[in-house]
């Protein structure tokens, strides 16, 4: 296998440091806001917030960099990183934090996709899959640690909303320091809701839910932590969990939606999380060692819904048309998020901590019943193969092509250019969607 090309080693390391600060920004918040008697509904607004940021951060931050350049770009969008979590120090009320949740938001999508055409600049055909699995996997132990820093001092203090600051300023520099040319234009991704509706309607139809379920728990798990009593050290262990479990059940999950039916797999692992869900509301768990084995089996479930889902819209998509088809989705994905946070949070203050759970089951019991109901009007289609993603929270247009199935995207995109034969993008508009 080829060796990991060294211009991307630089790149990794910025990749980690903002990875970092994302994970401990996530937490943070919440962790505080909580101590200072935020409600659940407007902590929920928080991730309502940053959805909303990172959509407009993939849609804005492209033509942004055709403008001023990727240099200049990556160190607007790292310095209001790090201003947007020190006001959040400065400005201790939710009527702040929201929009300045927003702001660092839409700089993360920002950094990370600029951050991200470097690596897709740095590796070839040949070394494109090592370099994706590297970067996924930085991604999720950066996180996870930028995550678990948090025990390591007191919540209460300025301590933890400089450190984010610290390591988003010091993403910027690797690509300050390295970059000697500008790389290739960013990807622009457009939405056909239309189109991807036509391909597949469970795939669209799921990834609103799974994004509103998903963001739900990304954003309001300390808030719940939080109501029942854990520690600020078992609440950083229960959200790091959920993620361990959900790239590890990856590979299980690939394995069985490569051979059945990927919506029967995907109503396989909806029913895992709201059996789980269940369990969270009815035995409403107290001691760490269960919650911990409950976060590990719901992480396995709801970190593999996007992937699958994923892969069931490329099923069906025309060939080469990866790139339109994930980059629709996440963009999906990213609307759901907006709504989730919110509803959860005004659950959470009618219902109490378990309203985060309720809100979660419901969406996946709605998939559930759509995808049934798909299965029954439609076959399965031949299969492709399953795409592994990292978490879906964390993920632009950029990260998505740096996965090595966007390969036959780019070779029809220079077949294109060229003026040479390539596969239509209607080329399968006659196929019947699931």
């Amino acid at each position: 296998m080829p060796a990991l090309p060294p211009s991307t080693v630089p790149l990794l390391i910025g990749a980690s440091s903002l990875m970092f600060a994302g994970g401990l920004n996530g937490l943070i918040l919440p962790v505080r806001g909580a101590q200072e008697g935020f409600s659940a509904f407007s902590l929920g607004l928080l991730g309502t917030g940053w959805a909303i940021g990172f959509i407009a951060g993939c849609l804005i931050v492209p033509p942004m960099v055709q403008r001023v350049g990727h240099i200049r770009a990556f160190g607007a969008m790292t310095a209001l990183a790090a201003v947007s979590i020190l006001m959040s120090l400065l400005l201790m009320h939710p009527l702040a934090w929201v929009p300045l949740r927003a702001l660092a938001g839409f700089c993360f999508a920002g950094a990370q996709q600029i951050m991200e055409s470097w690596l897709n600049e740095g590796s070839g055909k040949d070394t494109r899959g090592r370099v994706f699995g590297v970067y996924a996997m930085v991604n999720l132990i950066s996180n996870t640690a930028g995550q678990m820093v948090l025990p390591l001092g007191d919540t209460s203090a300025a301590t933890f909303f400089v450190l984010g600051a610290v390591f988003y300023t010091l993403a910027l520099i690797p690509t300050a320091l390295y970059a000697t040319h500008q790389p290739r234009p960013l990807t622009e991704v457009s939405l056909d809701i239309g189109r991807l509706w036509r391909n597949s309607p469970v795939a669209v139809f799921g990834i609103v839910l799974i994004g509103l379920a998903n963001s739900t728990f990304g954003t309001l798990a300390a808030v719940y932590g939080n109501q029942i009593g854990m520690s600020v050290t078992a609440i950083a262990v229960f959200v790091s969990a959920t993620l361990v479990a959900g790239a590890l059940a990856q590979v299980p999950v690939g394995f069985a939606s490569d051979r059945v039916d990927r919506r029967l797999v995907l109503i396989a692992v909806c029913v895992g999380a709201v059996a789980t869900s269940a369990w969270f509301i009815t035995a409403a768990p107290r001691d760490i060692v269960p919650i911990l084995i409950g976060a590990g089996f719901f992480g396995a479930f709801i970190h593999t819904m996007y992937p699958l889902l994923i892969s069931h819209a490329n099923d069906h998509a025309p060939e080469g048309d990866f790139l339109r088809t994930a980059g629709g989705l996440l963009l999906l994905f990213g609307i759901g998020s907006v709504a989730g946070p919110l509803i959860a949070g005004g659950m959470m203050s009618l219902a109490g901590p378990e309203g985060m759970f309720v809100t979660i089951a419901a969406a996946h019991v709605t998939v559930i019943a759509f995808a049934a109901w798909r299965i029954v009007r439609r076959p399965a289609p031949e299969h492709g193969e399953y795409v592994r993603v990292p978490t879906a929270r964390y993920n632009t247009p950029q990260s998505l092509v740096l996965n090595p199935q966007a390969a036959d995207s780019d070779q029809r995109e220079q077949a294109q250019a060229r003026g040479t034969a390539a596969p239509s993008p209607d080329a399968a508009a006659g196929e019947k969607p699931t």
